[in-house]
């Protein structure tokens, strides 16, 4: 078992195993954790480079070994579960990219983009400014903090809606509800 296959994973799985070791202090463990999502990690990732300009100064393999070492180097977490571990990485994805264009903002005027999925289900390229959808991401935490994890865990995660669920532990039908309610909002304040 691997990645996001089942977020609610069975009693002696290795990742769990391997996490709560980390949580104990063992980085070696975390690097043992590294290695057996990475793949996983990788495609969440990639797909925030769906949509971006060619010669993206950063890439997918850049993203995960940078959030892992500060997960690595940062304070101890006392991981719960997988479902725990993919829905800070995608909070450290979100924190690294919204990082990552503020520099770019600064050194050069220009904005990164994210596409948002559109109320019938498919992409396109929709660009928005990443800085944009973060500061209307933390307006939403003060509206509705949970749906904003949603967002987050989808947009920046790459989780789909039972994993979504099983990380905040509520039902599939809340996370999709939660998922409608959010992107219905943040389409309206981008428009």
């Amino acid at each position: 078992m691997s990645g996001l296959d089942s977020l609610n994973s069975p009693p002696g799985d290795t990742l769990e195993i391997l996490l709560t070791q980390w949580s104990n202090g063992d980085n070696a463990a975390g690097e043992r954790v590294l290695a057996l999502a990475y793949s996983e990690l990788r495609r969440v990732a990639a797909v925030h480079f769906r949509y971006e300009r060619t010669g993206h100064t950063l890439q997918p393999t850049a993203i995960v070994n940078e959030v892992f070492l500060k997960l690595l180097r940062g304070r101890r977490v006392q991981w719960q579960n997988r479902a725990h571990f993919f829905k800070v990485f995608a909070r450290q994805v979100r924190r690294l990219l919204v990082d990552h264009a503020r520099r770019r903002k600064a050194q050069k005027r220009q904005n990164t983009n994210v596409g948002l999925e559109l109320a019938n289900g498919r992409r396109r390229p929709q660009y928005e400014d990443l800085l944009t959808i973060d500061q209307l991401l933390q307006e939403l935490e003060h509206l509705d903090e949970r749906a904003a994890h949603v967002v987050e865990m989808r947009v920046f995660g790459g989780l789909k809606d039972a994993e979504i669920a099983a990380a905040l532990d509520i039902s599939t039908a809340t996370a999709k509800r939660d998922w409608s309610f959010a992107r219905a909002w943040l389409l309206s304040r981008l428009k």
